[in-house]
């Protein structure tokens, strides 16, 4: 056995930890293809910054410049006190977000945003604005280089932040403007007053969250007008639509809380409170909250995250007293909505109408659910469609994480990859021809249509992702037009009845070579042309060129590599948000409309080396 002694243990500086541990301070690292990725982490930090300074009342601009590469944040706040711009961006734990009193309502409270910016840069320079002086000191990857004197300046107080992600850590990345979009416009929409340039672009919201949810549900039919209601402390709008989801928006002091949490919770668990009291009647909660679409944001002292990324509030308690965050949230909202269901019966009437609605589908719903069980239970039996793994993610398997299932065209694709796959971590489905296109469908398809109901059961998600079997859901179609299509019929499938899929990260799209270009010596798998070209120029003989087009053209040999360790799939994210979405489907999956068929017309192309009759 290896020996243990106090040579072992190692106490590194704050920038080597920060550099080794990357996902400790900025959750995933990733090339800019997600908007979860560390690069765009980086950004939002020293933005951060700069909000906190607008809600303490210091200034109304942030100006901002992104390229492929590299970012500039100016804001016009108070600026850093001078004598500590180099502490406040290199000294882990230093900062003034542990003064309740300069940052009462601060998203930035360890202490560590800024100078994980700064180490995981390989170049980074502040400079702070402050009574006529500015103070600039350089770094790379943490490393102090240039400590500038305290000069004269006569631009405005603030703080103005420059940097370049270390490609070193972030291997090929590349910042996407549709992603940088989104987080500007949160940005807006939470802070009414505040004008955000991006590369000369503003963003700007008068009317707050109500401004967010009206873009939000635009190309969706509401049941009544979107309510708004606002104090100091707190925001929130909702409404209702046709949809059967249930849609959130939450934020904590200006911090996007992509995965919810307390104020979240406590504001579904509000909805259903006032509607049973005010209708005095014990609505299901899923009917209550069926097309529900709301927004909420809540300003507290000292929130509590889940994690440094703070994409889930944890605080319990919002007041010195022990006042909970459900019964805050409660106070408000439910009176506000209450006062408002009395006074407008309209609203009243049309929100009534929305839950009879969604009752009289549960229940037509439970029937034919009974009747998908009945064959289910036969299907369990002998299901030639799926042939399952022994791992499972609703399982408590050390490797249950690491179960995925293949989604494949037809039985010659499903046999290649079922021969070469790991029967214990990896299942496979096949599917037979094109599937239903189901834009604009009810639930309850998924129940009639046998082939649809089998992939439900075999993902088993009847009951939410609670019970989901696999971890990555993975499409895998030929790489011809009849693939692309059974592709986007897929992906319909899951945006339509199951996006908490996608929203959770679980689907992907399969990325299969293109070529295999070899000699008697060397093989090459080549996903582009190219590669294809670079493969060619490496070979000593004469090439030969196989161009694959459906999967089953791949022997279970070949295959083995390109779903094993070396697997190259494409995760599948939302870019925008839901309306635009929700515009894209009825555009391409919806009702064969004159205005599709221009496009097609007008975007028709003819490849090279095509050959045309």
């Amino acid at each position: 056995m290896a020996s243990y002694t106090e040579d072992h243990i190692k106490s590194l500086d704050w920038k080597d930890h920060i550099r080794l541990r990357p996902g400790m301070y900025i959750g995933k690292l990733g090339d800019g293809a997600m908007p979860d990725d560390g690069i765009y982490v980086l950004v939002k930090e020293i933005i951060d910054n700069s909000i906190d300074e607008h809600m303490m009342g210091h200034g109304k601009r942030i100006e901002i410049e992104v390229d492929d590469k590299s970012v500039r944040v100016r804001d016009f706040g108070r600026g850093i006190p001078l004598g500590k711009v180099i502490d406040c961006v290199s000294k882990i734990n230093t900062g003034a977000k542990y003064d309740s009193e300069a940052f009462k309502k601060s998203v930035g409270l360890n202490g560590v945003g800024t100078k994980a910016v700064n180490a995981l840069s390989e170049w980074f320079k502040v400079s702070s604005f402050r009574e006529g002086k500015v103070k600039s000191a350089e770094f790379e990857r943490g490393e102090l280089t240039t400590d500038g004197r305290i000069k004269a300046a006569t631009e405005k107080d603030g703080t103005l932040i420059e940097f370049t992600p270390d490609s070193q850590i972030f291997k090929n990345y590349r910042y996407r403007p549709a992603f940088l979009e989104e987080l500007l416009w949160n940005y807006a929409y939470l802070n009414s007053g505040l004008t955000v340039v991006c590369n000369g672009k503003e963003y700007v919201s008068k009317n707050g969250l109500l401004d967010l949810l009206i873009k939000k549900t635009e190309g969706f039919e509401l049941y009544y007008p979107i309510l708004h209601f606002k104090n100091k402390d707190m925001e929130i709008a909702i409404s209702h639509c046709e949809q059967s989801s249930e849609v959130h928006f939450s934020f904590v002091n200006g911090q996007h809380t992509t995965m919810g949490g307390t104020h979240q919770q406590a504001l579904r668990d509000s909805i259903v409170k006032t509607v049973r009291d005010f209708y005095k009647k014990e609505f299901e909660v899923a009917d209550i909250r069926s097309g529900l679409v709301a927004a909420i944001c809540v300003r507290v002292q000292e929130p509590v995250f889940e994690s440094q990324t703070k994409t889930k509030l944890g605080s319990q308690n919002v007041s010195e007293d022990g006042q909970t965050i459900k019964a805050w949230v409660h106070d408000f909202f439910g009176h506000q909505l209450d006062l408002k269901l009395h006074k407008d019966k309209t609203v009243a009437d049309a929100l009534l109408r929305r839950i009879k609605e969604a009752e009289k589908e549960r229940e037509e719903l439970a029937g034919i659910k009974k009747l998908a069980r009945e064959r289910n239970k036969k299907a369990n039996l002998f299901n030639k469609k799926l042939r399952d793994c022994r791992v499972h993610l609703n399982t408590n398997h050390k490797f249950s994480k690491d179960s995925m299932i293949f989604i494949t065209e037809g039985d010659s694709a499903s046999g290649s990859i079922t021969k070469a796959r790991n029967p214990e971590l990896q299942a496979v489905f096949s599917l037979r021809g094109k599937p239903l296109n189901c834009f604009g469908m009810k639930k309850k398809i998924v129940y009639e249509n046998e082939e649809l109901n089998l992939l439900q059961h075999a993902l088993n998600l009847e009951d939410g992702l609670e019970g989901l079997r696999y971890n990555k859901i993975i499409i895998a179609t030929d790489a011809d037009v009849d693939g692309m299509h059974i592709r986007l019929l897929l992906l319909t499938f899951f945006l339509q009845f199951f996006p908490e899929i996608i929203q959770a990260g679980h689907l992907f799209v399969l990325d299969t070579p293109l070529f295999r270009v070899r000699d008697k010596k060397q093989t090459y798998y080549c996903y582009t042309e190219q590669e294809r070209q670079k493969a060619i120029e490496k070979l000593s003989g004469p090439p030969e060129i196989t161009r694959f087009k459906g999967l089953g053209e791949i022997s279970p040999d070949e295959f083995e590599a390109f779903i094993g360790k070396k697997m190259q799939v494409e995760q599948v994210h939302f870019i925008g948000d839901e309306s635009d979405l929700h515009k894209t489907l009825t555009f391409y999956m919806g009702k064969n409309t004159p205005a599709r068929q221009d496009f097609i017309v007008s975007n028709l192309r003819i490849e090279p080396n095509e050959v045309t009759l």
